[in-house]
């Protein structure tokens, strides 16, 4: 996945049990591992799945983000 969304966004890795890590769970609300989020330009989340990841799910919403800031 994230070598399909190179290029198109940014991708972050957080470990858990880093001091960034907490505080950006923390904020999110994260409870679970894994969790992914995306999240828009304005730092919103957009999108979160725990667990398994649903690669077509997170492609979309990353498509549609892209699509409506290029159309701005």
């Amino acid at each position: 996945m994230e070598r399909d969304l190179k290029g198109k966004s940014a991708v972050l890795r957080l470990d858990v049990s880093s001091q960034l890590g907490r505080q950006a769970g923390a904020r999110f609300g994260v409870r679970g591992v894994p969790t992914l989020l995306v999240v828009d330009g304005n730092g919103r989340p957009m999108l979160t799945q725990v667990g398994r990841l649903q690669p077509a799910e997170v492609q979309a919403e990353v498509d549609r983000l892209l699509s409506e800031s290029s159309a701005r």
